[in-house]
């Protein structure tokens, strides 16, 4: 029995317990499905922030801007992943150095960090979709 300041938080205790078993063992199919909406959210989230900070547009670096499927996280998480598949996508997200034909350095461009900026945007969107999605589930769990 849990004690804090008085009051008995045994049946809190219970009952996210019971949130945990119903979100894990009865209703894996829509914790999927809504894992798959919100990578699909954040990929789209990701090739707009794309569009904006880089200059040429080519094609390939935008094209190469993936969602990968739902996969457990260190054994018991359940995470996705929003990607580039592009061989030079490490370059203008971290940046690089510029270098003549004959590999003399002549300055540094700068990484456009296009996945960290798409994330801290999605971060407020994803926190408020994941209470909506608990809603929804106590309701139907209780029915």
């Amino acid at each position: 029995m849990s004690r804090r300041d008085g009051f008995n938080l045994a049946e809190l205790d219970e009952f996210s317990s019971q949130m945990l078993d119903l979100a894990t063992r009865k209703m894996p199919r829509e914790i999927r499905q809504f894992m798959r909406a919100e990578g699909t959210k954040l990929r789209r989230m990701t090739v707009s922030t794309a569009r904006r900070e880089t200059k040429k547009r080519t094609g390939s670096y935008i094209k190469g801007i993936k969602r990968g499927k739902v996969y457990l996280y260190e054994g018991d998480t359940l995470a996705i992943r929003v990607y580039n598949s592009s061989p030079h996508a490490h370059l203008i997200e971290d940046g690089h150095r510029q270098v003549t034909k004959d590999g003399r350095a002549v300055g540094f461009v700068r990484g456009k960090r296009v996945f960290k900026k798409a994330q801290q945007a999605f971060e407020s969107e994803f926190a408020n979709d994941c209470l909506e999605f608990v809603d929804e589930l106590l309701d139907k769990g209780l029915k």
